[in-house]
């Protein structure tokens, strides 16, 4: 599996933590409203990531989960 991250969107309320620390500046704020009347963070260009988990660890609502490829040896 390529790296990958994953927002539940339906849980994020919108605070943006995660869009200031993507080294790669993929992560953005949808334009679309969840369940809870928020704009969920969302990834534009997933192969882009490099699964740093940057996104994760800041995430107060632990929203965002990251898949890194594993290396073929």
């Amino acid at each position: 599996m390529p790296n990958k991250v994953v927002f539940d969107v339906d849980r994020c309320k919108g605070c943006e933590l995660c869009t200031t620390v993507c080294p790669k500046n993929i992560v953005k704020m949808s334009d679309k409203i969840n369940a809870k009347g928020y704009h969920p963070a969302m990834v534009e260009e997933q192969d882009k990531c490099i699964a740093c988990g940057f996104c994760a660890s800041i995430c107060p609502d632990t929203v965002i989960e990251v898949y890194k490829e594993e290396k073929k040896k």
